[in-house]
């Protein structure tokens, strides 16, 4: 039903197209993903989801610093920003101090999707980057280069906050980080909060610094201990959900969040 009402809306704008149903069952985003970049027309392709609001003259950007690269991360800001995106935005802007936030677009040498990647994982754009980077892509981080997100319905928000904590499987330093949060908090008492907190701020603030004062406001950054608190509990709420076989999402239960790269690369070289 879906495919049919953007059929009717496109129509005459866009090729629109079914996913290829023979690249994984059932269809998901690497599905769908790697059957458009199968019939693109040019070098570089722009993947995003539905709720990813190019501009023009960010294209034209991100054209340009493609110069060099084979896939290149801009960065996402809430449009508008009710309660619940300012709060994910403290994650943003954490991630952004660190090794960059993670989109939900991202711009690709076409060659290098139509090779594919894993489907049936969690964390689908990590693994398209380690996918292309096992080989040999080389991957760019654009910190200033932000992107409009709209942001989603309140109820789906809270609804994903264990779903994306147990993305960090993939990442088992980050997770290792996250689950001690809350064992500091509570041994550690109110000193320890206030420590926590005003950290998260302050890394926050330098997220936000790097590139992003025009696009995060000055008061984003006190938003960061809210989500800081949530992944301390949340964390263990993943932890349990792998216990169980993993993480419910969209009617069935998925084990795997990314591949690791040490398997990509091997696998690459083969």
């Amino acid at each position: 039903e879906v495919h049919a009402v953007h059929a009717r809306r496109w129509a005459g704008l866009v090729r629109h197209v079914r996913p290829d149903a023979a690249l994984a069952d059932p269809p998901d985003k690497p599905c769908g993903v790697v059957t458009g970049a199968r019939l693109a027309r040019h070098d570089v392709v722009v993947v995003g989801d539905d709720d990813v609001r190019w501009g023009p003259s960010q294209l034209v950007e991100a054209l340009r610093r493609m110069d060099g690269l084979d896939l290149l991360r801009p960065h996402n800001r809430f449009d508008p920003a009710p309660w619940h995106a300012r709060w994910d935005t403290g994650r943003m802007l954490l991630n952004r101090a660190a090794g960059g936030d993670w989109p939900g677009t991202l711009v690709v040498r076409r060659d290098a999707l139509c090779r594919g990647y894993r489907s049936g994982v969690l964390f689908e754009n990590l693994e398209l980057v380690r996918t292309v980077a096992a080989g040999g892509g080389r991957i760019g981080v654009a910190r200033d280069l932000v992107v409009v997100r709209r942001p989603p319905e309140a109820g789906w928000f809270v609804r994903q906050r264990v779903r994306q904590a147990y993305d960090e499987w993939a990442r088992p330093m980050r997770l290792a980080w996250q689950l001690a949060l809350l064992p500091v908090a509570v041994l550690g008492g109110r000193r320890a909060v206030v420590g926590l907190a005003a950290g998260a701020v302050a890394i926050a603030e330098v997220g936000r610094r790097r590139g992003g004062t025009e696009a995060f406001p000055a008061t984003a950054p006190l938003w960061a201990p809210l989500w800081l608190a949530e992944r301390a509990v949340c964390s263990w709420l993943a932890v349990g959900a792998r216990a169980r076989g993993g993480v419910r999402y969209r009617g069935r239960r998925m084990a795997v969040a990314a591949t690791p790269s040490r398997h990509l690369r091997r696998r690459a070289r083969a």
